[in-house]
């Protein structure tokens, strides 16, 4: 099969062996594939947790048609419409374990559903489960122009958010962020921007931030954030060290949580997928969740892709179809 395989001269299409189901997992046969920022570090060959290197099949969110099922896997049949995510997406076939798939609803198309699993999974575990966000609480998404940062303003409104903000650093971007709930649109790079977010907060800073930037606005995130408020740390877009205010952390009693899916079991991916389905699958079967496409892209032209992801001037998902 065709599979985008980052080899010794860096990422191409090749051949490959089909994979076969084992276990839980249930083989799909890919038909769309979502692009993630992730993907891009790791076709310069860098290491994304276990994955990268030479010889790895990249990407990691698909949809598709379940092909085969391995002997233990459970809840869906061959020929079930599904979407998901995990490692080697970028194929023909992938593979995946049964605990992490959504069924994809009947009003959605394969390029639609590709854009969902990573950003659906991703923040409702950030803001929901992690954030603990109530409503009436305040929150600012920072990385908002991301495909995941605007589920996650999407997520926050649909939980009764009283005050979403969302920052970037692109005006066009910045400028359409309201049509996905934001209410403020502040660009991270600008030094006034927790100024701004003190002024529509009484001066009190927001409950909760989810963080995809971290690096230098670290210590910025700190002073816009309310006492007893909560930063979780998703991303580090900006850099992965800078100076922290270790006396503003403990004076405003802020919680400072990291998450990432790469120290995660698949028993705790699963329960993250299950809390998804319970808790806001009715929103995303009615399209009150869902993500705009910014290009999509012939599985031939997958280089394209992601030339135009680092051009970093798409708003929402670029999608490859195969």
């Amino acid at each position: 099969m065709k599979a985008y395989v980052y080899g010794p001269n860096g990422p191409t299409i090749t051949e490959v062996e089909k994979p076969v189901a084992k276990g839980t997992q249930v083989l799909v046969k890919v038909h769309a594939c979502g692009l993630n920022r992730a993907d891009l570090g790791m076709t310069k060959g860098h290491a994304h947790g276990a994955a990268g290197g030479v010889g790895t099949v990249l990407g990691m969110e698909w949809a598709g048609e379940v092909a085969d099922l391995g002997p233990d896997a459970r809840g869906v049949k061959i020929g079930d419409r599904i979407m998901g995510s995990g490692g080697a997406a970028f194929a023909e076939y992938a593979l995946a374990d049964h605990g992490r798939l959504f069924r994809t609803p009947s009003n959605m198309n394969f390029e639609e559903a590709a854009t969902l699993p990573v950003a659906l999974a991703t923040m409702h575990n950030a803001v929901v489960t992690v954030g603990a966000l109530q409503p009436g609480q305040s929150v600012l998404i920072q990385g908002a122009s991301s495909g995941v940062g605007l589920m996650a303003m999407q997520i926050a409104k649909l939980k009764g958010a009283s005050l979403v903000i969302g920052s970037s650093t692109d005006s066009t971007r910045r400028n359409r962020l309201k049509e996905f709930g934001a209410a403020l649109a502040v660009d991270s790079s600008d030094p006034g921007w927790v100024d701004q977010v003190l002024k529509a907060t009484n001066g009190e800073g927001v409950d909760l931030i989810v963080d995809q930037i971290s690096g230098k606005v670290a210590s910025q995130n700190l002073a816009a954030t309310r006492i007893k408020g909560r930063i979780v740390n998703v991303g580090r877009l900006g850099g992965t060290r800078a100076e922290f205010n270790f006396d503003l952390h403990a004076a405003r009693r802020i919680s400072y949580i990291g998450v990432t899916f790469r120290t995660r079991t698949i028993e705790e991916i699963r329960e993250i997928f299950d809390e998804v389905r319970k808790d806001i699958w009715g929103a995303v079967e009615a399209r009150k969740l869902q993500l705009p496409i910014d290009r999509v892209f012939a599985f031939a032209d997958i280089g394209k892709a992601f030339e135009h992801m680092e051009a970093n001037r798409h708003l929402g998902k670029i999608v490859v179809t195969l």
